[in-house]
């Protein structure tokens, strides 16, 4: 194992154990966006975006929250409209915090355009949709 591999395993090792327990991921249909860009003095740009989602196995209603910060250049941000099917994955917030029903996301993958945030493996998604349609017909 190398340096580079080392560094690697140790830090997700490390984010693991600060946020494991809160770890999560929310798919559903978008009820509402809002997205909110500043710039201050053209140097330092901000983007802040609030998801509402709806759950399509039941009828609960999950708030995410994305933030992103960036010097020089705006941050980019995927195209999400109402109606898109999209899977948040996240950390739900603090208990005992205001914003302990909010997920923070850190990736966003949008099924209907099929583009998301940070590239990831999508076969990893249709392989736990598998195993969940056969958990149910059980």
């Amino acid at each position: 194992m190398g340096f580079k591999d080392k560094m690697t395993k140790y830090y997700s090792d490390a984010y693991m154990n600060k946020y494991g327990d809160r770890m999560t991921s929310v798919s559903g249909t978008v009820l509402s966006v809002k997205t909110e860009t500043k710039s201050f003095l053209g140097i330092f740009n901000r983007l802040h975006v609030w998801l509402v989602v709806k759950s399509d196995a039941g009828k609960q209603i999950a708030k995410c929250e994305y933030k992103r910060n960036r010097w020089f250049k705006k941050p980019e941000f995927i195209d999400i409209n109402q109606g898109h099917k999209i899977i948040v994955m996240g950390i739900k917030g603090e208990k005992g915090k205001a914003n302990s029903e909010v997920v923070i996301a850190s990736n966003i993958a949008n099924l209907t355009t099929r583009k998301d945030l940070h590239p990831f493996d999508h076969s990893q998604i249709k392989k736990a949709r598998q195993q969940a349609t056969k958990m149910r017909t059980r």
